[in-house]
C-alpha cells in the first residue's frame, strides 16, 4: 500500500477492479481480456506479490511477454510496486543480452522470473531454470506471443510447469491460437472481458487520408506538418522500410528515431530512452520492434502502411489512448485500400474519419497557430530581473507591434511560406464508387435484435429513447432482418451508439452493437431543402418532434425491407445509384 501510495494510484482501472479480487480468493486459471494501456501489469502483480513467500530463494512465479521491451518494463513495474516488500527478488531473462549474465541471477534465487519465451525455453534446456516449484504462470500479451512465432517454445515452457499452478492469460484479442492455449492448458478457466471483444480502445479516435502510392512519403511529411508537438509511433512494414523512412525524415529536418530488429540491444536502449524523455518525437518502428513499448502520454500513431493482418490494426492503434488519455490512429492508404478500412471498421467497432492531406496554407496556419500558443504559455519567470532585458528591450522597440509580429513569423516560418507556395494536392483520385464512401455522411450499424426478438421500429426508437445521450439521433434506412437489424445514422454519432448501448441489456437480453460493412444496393441523401425553404431533415429523429415520431412505429424515410411494413417515402430523400 506504501508503493501504490508513493505510484499515485488512487483508484483501480476496470481489469485491475476484476481481476485482483479473483487472483486474491480463487485458484482458478483466468483469461482476461484487455487493451494494452488498461493496467494489467498491476492488476496481476499486486495479487501475486500480496500472496508471495519474500524469501529471495525460492521462484514462486514466471511471467512470460513478447518483447525485451516489455520483459524490462514488467520487471521495472513489478520492482516498483513491491519496493517496501522486504525479500522479494526479481529476475529478467530475454535476448538480446548475455546469458551468463542471466545465468547468475537465476543461481542467486529469485521469486519472480519474467522472460521472453526463447530466452525462457533455452534457460530451460540449459538446466538453469526449473519451474517445478512455480504457483502462477502468466502469459501476458498472449496474441502477440503467438503472432510472433513462439507457439513451440510456450508448448514446451508449459509442459515443465506443475498442474498445480494458477495460470493467468491476458491478452488483447481471443484468436483461435489463443483459444488453442487455453483449451490445451488452462482448467476451468474464468473469463473476465474489459469492454467488447477485439473492440478498438474507446480513447482512440480514427482518421484515414488517401494518396498515391508514389506520393506517399510526400503525404506523411505534409500531415507531420500539421501535427505540431506530435509524440507518436510511425509504423512501418519492414525493417528496411522503417530505416529507410527514418533516414529520409531525419534529412527533412525532423526529430525521429528507427527501431527495428537489425539494431542492437544497447542501441535500443538508449533510442526507448531518448524518445522517453522526448528527445525525439516521432518513432518508425516495425510492428515486432514495437511490441511491449509502455508509454502512456503517445498522441498519435500513424500507419505508413496498414498491417498485413487487419488484427494487427488494433495491436498499433492500442499504443495510444491509454490511461483515460485521449489518442489518433493514422492511416496513410491507397485508393484500392479503402475497402480494408471498411473491414478495420467492423472489426474494432468504430468508425474511421476520412481526411484531406493538408495543402501549403493549412500547414503553414497550424505552424504560426501553435507558435502562438507556445509564446501563450511561456513562463517569462524572472525576466523582469534580469539586467540585461532592458537593454534588448530597447532594440525592439524601434518596431511596432505589428511589424514585431511580423518579423517574428518570417523569422520561424519563411521555409514553409516558400517551400510550400506551390504544392500541389496529394489526395489521390478515387472510383466513384469509393468516392461515394469517403463522402458518406451516414454509417450503418448492425444490432443484434431482429424480427424474431419482435423487435421493430417502435422499440428501436424507444431503446434509443431510453439513453439521454442519444436523444434527438437522427436516423436513415432501416432494415429489419430475422437475427439482426441495421439502422443508418450520423458518421460523428457512430460511435457514440456503438459506446453507450454496447453490453447493456434490453428486453433480458445483452446488446451487441457492430458497424456494418454491408453495401446497400441504393442510397440516400438527406437535407435537401424543400420548396418552401424549410429544410426539413430528410432523416427521422429519435426523440424530440420529427416526420417519424418515437414510438410511432411510422416511417418518413425510404422503404425497408421487403417483409417490413411499407413506409412512406419523404420527398426529402433523393435516390441515387452507385
Amino acid at each position: 500500500m506504501e508503493s501504490l501510495e508513493e505510484l499515485g494510484f488512487v483508484e483501480p482501472s476496470p481489469i485491475q477492479e476484476k481481476a485482483i479480487p479473483f487472483v486474491l480468493k480463487s485458484k482458478k486459471d483466468l483469461i482476461a481480456l484487455a487493451q494494452t494501456g488498461t493496467g494489467k501489469t498491476a492488476a496481476f502483480a499486486l495479487p501475486i506479490l500480496n500472496q508471495i513467500k519474500a524469501d529471495g530463494k525460492s521462484l514462486q512465479a514466471i511471467i512470460l511477454c513478447p518483447t525485451r521491451e516489455l520483459c524490462l518494463q514488467i520487471s521495472q513495474d513489478i520492482n516498483k510496486l513491491a519496493k517496501h516488500s522486504k525479500g522479494v527478488n526479481v529476475t529478467p531473462v530475454y535476448g538480446g543480452e548475455r546469458i551468463d549474465i542471466q545465468i547468475k541471477a537465476l543461481k542467486r534465487g529469485t521469486n519472480i522470473v519474467v522472460g521472453t519465451p526463447g530466452r525462457v525455453s533455452d534457460l530451460i534446456r540449459r538446466k538453469f531454470l526449473r519451474l517445478q516449484t512455480i504457483q502462477w504462470l502468466v502469459l501476458d500479451e498472449a496474441d502477440e506471443m503467438l503472432d510472433m512465432g513462439f507457439k513451440k517454445d510456450l508448448d514446451s515452457i508449459l509442459e515443465e510447469t506443475p498442474k498445480s499452478r494458477q495460470t493467468l492469460l491476458f491478452s488483447a484479442t481471443i484468436s483461435k491460437s489463443v483459444s488453442s492455449i487455453a483449451k490445451q492448458y488452462m482448467k476451468e478457466a474464468e473469463e473476465i472481458s474489459v469492454g467488447t471483444k477485439n473492440i478498438g480502445a474507446e480513447n482512440v479516435s480514427h482518421e484515414y487520408y488517401v494518396t498515391n502510392t508514389r506520393d506517399r512519403f510526400e503525404a506523411l511529411k505534409r500531415i507531420l506538418d500539421s501535427l505540431p508537438g506530435v509524440y507518436g509511433i510511425l509504423f512501418c512494414r519492414t525493417r528496411r522500410e522503417t530505416q529507410d523512412i527514418a533516414d529520409k525524415l531525419k534529412r527533412a529536418n525532423y526529430d525521429t528515431e528507427a527501431l527495428h530488429g537489425d539494431i542492437t540491444q544497447t542501441m535500443r536502449t538508449k533510442i526507448m530512452d531518448r524518445f522517453k524523455r522526448k528527445h525525439s518525437g516521432l518513432l518508425v518502428a516495425t510492428d515486432v520492434a514495437a511490441r511491449g513499448i509502455d508509454i502512456n502520454n503517445l498522441s498519435h500513431v500513424i500507419n505508413y502502411n496498414l498491417p498485413d493482418q487487419n488484427e494487427g490494426y488494433t495491436h498499433r492503434s492500442g499504443r495510444t489512448g491509454r490511461v483515460k488519455q485521449k489518442g489518433i490512429s493514422i492511416s496513410i492508404i491507397t485508393a484500392g485500400e479503402v475497402r480494408i478500412i471498411r473491414q478495420l471498421e467492423n472489426i474494432i467497432g468504430k468508425g474511421f474519419e476520412y481526411k484531406q492531406i493538408p495543402n501549403g496554407k493549412d500547414v503553414y496556419l497550424k505552424q504560426v497557430e501553435h507558435f502562438i500558443e507556445e509564446i501563450e504559455n511561456t513562463d517569462t519567470g524572472d525576466i523582469d530581473n534580469d539586467p540585461s532585458f532592458s537593454d534588448l528591450a530597447k532594440r525592439l522597440n524601434k518596431l511596432n507591434k505589428d511589424d514585431l509580429i511580423k518579423h517574428l513569423i518570417a523569422n520561424k516560418f519563411s521555409h514553409l511560406t516558400g517551400e510550400h507556395k506551390n504544392d500541389r494536392d496529394l489526395n489521390a483520385k478515387v472510383r466513384s464508387f469509393d468516392n461515394k464512401q469517403l463522402n458518406e455522411d451516414n454509417v450503418s450499424l448492425k444490432i443484434n435484435f431482429g424480427k424474431n426478438d419482435r423487435f421493430d421500429l417502435k422499440k428501436l426508437f424507444a431503446l434509443l429513447n431510453a439513453n439521454k445521450n442519444l436523444r434527438g439521433l437522427e436516423l436513415g434506412r432501416i432494415d429489419l432482418m430475422p437475427e439482426h437489424s441495421i439502422f443508418s445514422v450520423e458518421r460523428k454519432r457512430a460511435n457514440d451508439v456503438i459506446k453507450y448501448l454496447s453490453g447493456t441489456n434490453f428486453k433480458s437480453k445483452k446488446i451487441e452493437i457492430t458497424i456494418s460493412n454491408k453495401i446497400e444496393k441504393r442510397s440516400y441523401s438527406r437535407n435537401r431543402r424543400g420548396r418552401s425553404g424549410g429544410g426539413r431533415s430528410g432523416g427521422r429523429r429519435s426523440g424530440g418532434r420529427s416526420s417519424s415520431r418515437s414510438g410511432s412505429g411510422r416511417s418518413s424515410g425510404p422503404r425497408r425491407s421487403s417483409s417490413a411494413r411499407p413506409a412512406r417515402k419523404s420527398s426529402n430523400f433523393k435516390r441515387k445509384k452507385y
